[in-house]
């Protein structure tokens, strides 16, 4: 198995690799998630999608391989695209890439689309999260309502909390479905901190985007609901849109995107 490199930025050891020739293709995980938790989840083969190309693959700030510091501040999601934008630069990849990003990684995928829009070719947006929210009640309170329950009860009995929690209705029978978090203890308070302070991409800035965009969004999820794929879709006017309502459906995502992304 291929070794990691390391990228050094801003308080954090990005853990990335870089394999094969081609075409340029980069792939962002989510929050709690990590390269090897994405791969265990047999959900979108990110290897499968890459074939023949050249991969960009990295661990975000604060998970898996990768390291953080205990800073909510730098769990924003704007942080976390300043980290990709660093690594592209120190890589030196100027060759317009096709990016594909889920949860958090489709926030990294948009706004570093819009802040250098001549490095990336295509997008393909996974599960894009909850976004622009008013109101009470909000969705995304739960970040910052997990990270207080993190910090009162502590992170080992909250893992275990969370172990025992009842998968999505879509997930409900699939036995692979694991998001146990690839986050050290010390970090996953700062990390929801961070993230549930963030938000997507003001909409007139995503609507500048001339992007070929895939947008792939899976139902039953209030953290990653159907109507934020469906405003990024209104707003991104090159953009294709698929909702699944199954796991079987859901595992067609990579021939989907690999259709998308085909020259």
């Amino acid at each position: 198995m291929t070794s990691d490199n390391y990228f050094v930025r801003d308080g954090a050891r990005i853990a990335y690799q870089l394999t094969g020739s081609g075409t340029p293709i980069g792939y962002a995980h989510g929050v709690f998630l990590s390269r090897r938790a994405v791969r265990r989840l047999e959900l979108f083969d990110v290897d499968a999608l890459a074939a023949g190309r050249r991969l960009l693959t990295y661990d975000q700030r604060g998970h898996g391989n990768s390291t953080g510091r205990p800073e909510p501040d730098d769990y924003r999601f704007e942080n976390f695209t300043r980290d990709l934008l660093g690594l592209l630069d120190t890589l030196e990849l100027d060759e317009p890439m096709d990016f594909a990003g889920s949860s958090l990684g489709c926030d990294v995928a948009l706004r570093s689309a819009i802040a250098a829009p001549d490095r990336f070719r295509r997008l393909v947006l996974l599960i894009p999260p909850v976004a622009w929210e008013t109101g009470p009640q909000k969705a995304r309170d739960w970040y910052l309502d997990t990270a207080r329950r993190i910090e009162t009860h502590g992170a080992p009995a909250w893992r275990e909390e969370w172990a025992r929690s009842e998968p999505l209705p879509i997930f409900a029978g699939y036995p692979k479905f694991d998001l146990t978090p690839d986050v050290a203890d010390e970090l996953l308070a700062p990390l929801l901190k961070g993230v549930g302070a963030s938000d997507l991409p003001a909409p007139e800035e995503i609507a500048q985007l001339s992007h070929p965009t895939l947008i792939l969004a899976w139902a039953t999820d209030p953290l990653h609901p159907v109507a934020t794929a469906e405003r990024l879709h209104e707003l991104i006017p090159n953009s294709v849109l698929h909702v699944s309502t199954s796991v079987e459906d859901i595992k067609t995502w990579t021939s989907r995107a690999a259709t998308f992304l085909g020259d």
